[in-house]
């Protein structure tokens, strides 16, 4: 059981706030941790790794890490971190960077093997694609057994297939070590696909927390799915308009008449679902 109970003053993207969280996290589970940038997430993350001074309490398997403003060392605290940036030690060979936090070859080994990189065990970082540098920092970040594995959008920087790979991977960590998973992502199929549990933060505080289906799926009415996107472009055709959107890695075209294309303009925010398989468009309205 993880009790986390934070404040801290930060600057985030429309000026001065304080992040103010209270959550209590169950032994082993996956928190997708959400929201805008500069909402939080990341400094919440430093926190409990012990990176960042906040006042407040937090508990670990009944261990205080941090009290007031009394805190625990990171070293002390029985973490794995993985960065977007990989974090990686240039000049060592891949199994010496798992070494390096715990000399342990069978471990290692093991880890390795889970993720594909036995192989290319003496080979250094430089020579690694993205996704086997990734491998390898989520290996060393297991080399610990942490309590608490953090990750900060970990498969940002990779292409869909090579992130669909890694999802399972960390899944597969995830439970064969039993450990606690807090991980950033801004991605709503990761976040469904790995999580039992999604937190989403705005200007420092919890606006939503759930699991990952009552979080994420979004529906209104009869609406058989709706996503947020951005609109590209509306192009007349005939007597018809068509609106070019980008939701997420993927564009698509939806057709409107005359008087739904009036009121939307290239950049705006917009829903898109379906009625009876119908697709509709809507200006998307920020609440």
């Amino acid at each position: 059981m993880i009790e986390i109970e934070v404040k801290k003053e930060l600057l985030g993207s429309l000026g001065k706030m304080d992040l103010d969280v209270n959550l209590t996290i169950e032994a082993q589970s996956f928190v997708a941790l959400s929201g805008q940038s500069g909402s939080g997430k990341t400094t919440l993350l430093r926190i409990l790794a012990g990176l960042e001074e906040a006042k407040g309490r937090i508990v670990v398997d009944n261990e205080v890490w941090l009290d007031g403003f009394k805190a625990l060392p990171p070293q002390k605290r029985g973490i794995g971190f993985v960065f977007q940036d990989y974090a990686l030690f240039p000049n060592m060979s891949i199994l010496d960077n798992l070494l390096f936090v715990r000399q342990d070859k069978a471990l290692a080994k093991e880890l390795l093997s889970m993720s594909e990189l036995l192989e290319l065990a003496h080979r250094k970082p430089a020579t690694l694609s993205g996704g086997q540098k990734q491998r390898v920092s989520l290996c060393r970040a297991m080399m610990n057994r942490p309590k608490l594995l953090l990750m900060d959008e970990p498969l940002s920087a990779l292409d869909p297939f090579m992130r669909n790979k890694l999802q399972q991977e960390i899944l597969s960590l995830h439970k064969t070590f039993g450990t606690t998973t807090i991980m950033v992502s801004h991605d709503p199929s990761e976040m469904y696909r790995l999580s039992s549990r999604v937190v989403v933060l705005s200007q420092g505080k919890i606006v939503q927390d759930g699991d990952a289906k009552s979080v994420l799926l979004r529906t209104q009415g009869s609406q058989k799915f709706s996503f947020e996107g951005e609109l590209l472009d509306v192009i007349k055709v005939d007597v018809i308009y068509i609106a070019i959107v980008a939701i997420g890695q993927q564009i698509v075209e939806v057709v409107l008449d005359a008087s739904e294309a009036l009121d939307l303009h290239v950049g705006d925010r917009v829903n898109i679902g379906t009625k009876a398989f119908a697709p509709i468009l809507q200006k998307w309205e920020k609440k």
